[in-house]
């Protein structure tokens, strides 16, 4: 028997990450590989719960036009599904959206409606992004906005996260993860207190976002930050909060890519650089898993390419390294 593509969201493995995270003190280490999701990321999951939830209580009907504002991979993961069900996607974007994702989505049936100047008041492009989709909303009948921030089946897509990671490894001492529409660590976090355990959150966030940043300065990745609170941020869900550089985001990507094989996206190169900067603090034995939550193949032109990190950041380490013999592996 055949199932749906949809049956294959979730249930991501959980891996242990014993060469970044080798030590003497018996700290064990383990990533949830959300980027094997078949939309290649954690927003799989949310965006599925969204849509099925809506089209089970009547909010969302055969045939319809559902509309969202993102600059990725809730885009993509909704752009799948809703290729899937026979509906229409409407997705709102900003200039700072990838062009791979843009031909991503294309690829998979959506329209595109473009934002091309951010709002007056904050001037960030994700109100005015948020306005857009509002403003569709009222304009197409019969349009359903998935509405990622404010959309509470968004968070709780990840309580089955936690509960997924807690059947894998048992009981943890920390869970680390990007916050963005706060959607995945909220989840994680309802789970934790729910079942009454002393596991900490940890999120990490980029250092120029508005969530638990200053707010200032040069965002250059998705996925990690927002320029406004989000609701779901507005209510603290944490127990530590690091903000990381963009520059340690390339380097965890990197670091994680060389020596586990894993590629990853910016946010959870973040992750990685925030777990490391934790360590020195995790009591010995300790337990830690951490949330990687997109594919880095979708980041070759920008984390993986040398030119542009050198171009933003100065001089680093090229990506490709030489053997003994001056080869270049």
């Amino acid at each position: 028997m055949t199932s749906s593509l949809l049956s294959a969201i979730g249930r991501t493995p959980l891996v242990r990450l014993a060469n970044l995270f080798a030590n003497e003190r018996g700290i064990r280490v383990y990533a949830k590989l959300e980027m094997l999701n078949p939309g290649g990321s954690a927003k799989d999951r949310p965006a599925l719960r969204m849509l099925t939830e809506a089209w089970k209580d009547g909010r969302l009907a055969p045939g319809a036009t559902v509309v969202e504002s993102s600059s990725g991979n809730t885009a993509i993961s909704l752009a799948m599904i809703c290729a899937q069900l026979g509906l229409r996607l409407i997705c709102v974007v900003d200039p700072r959206t990838a062009g791979n994702n843009l031909a991503i989505l294309q690829a998979l049936g959506a329209s595109i409606d473009y934002v091309r100047e951010p709002d007056p008041d904050t001037g960030e492009f994700l109100p005015a992004r948020i306005n857009r989709a509002r403003q569709l909303q009222a304009e197409i009948p019969g349009v359903f906005w998935t509405n990622q921030y404010g959309n509470e089946d968004n968070w709780r897509s990840h309580l089955e996260t936690m509960q997924e990671i807690l059947d894998a490894a048992g009981p943890v001492d920390y869970v680390a993860g990007a916050v963005s529409t706060c959607g995945t660590m909220a989840g994680c976090a309802k789970k934790v207190r729910e079942l009454g355990l002393p596991t900490r959150i940890v999120a990490v966030d980029s250092e120029a976002s508005a969530i638990l940043g200053e707010g200032k300065g040069v965002r250059r990745f998705p996925g990690i930050g927002a320029g406004i609170v989000p609701p779901f941020g507005q209510t603290r869900f944490w127990d530590e909060a690091v903000t990381v550089s963009d520059r340690e985001m390339v380097e965890g990507c990197r670091e994680l890519a060389l020596r586990e094989g894993l590629m990853a996206g910016p946010s959870s190169g973040g992750v990685i650089a925030a777990v490391r900067r934790l360590l020195p603090k995790m009591p010995d034995g300790a337990v830690c898993a951490l949330i990687l939550h997109d594919r880095g193949e979708r980041y070759m032109d920008t984390v993986f390419s040398d030119e542009w990190v050198n171009r933003q950041f100065g001089d680093v380490e090229s990506h490709d390294k030489e053997d003994e013999t001056g080869c270049s592996s």
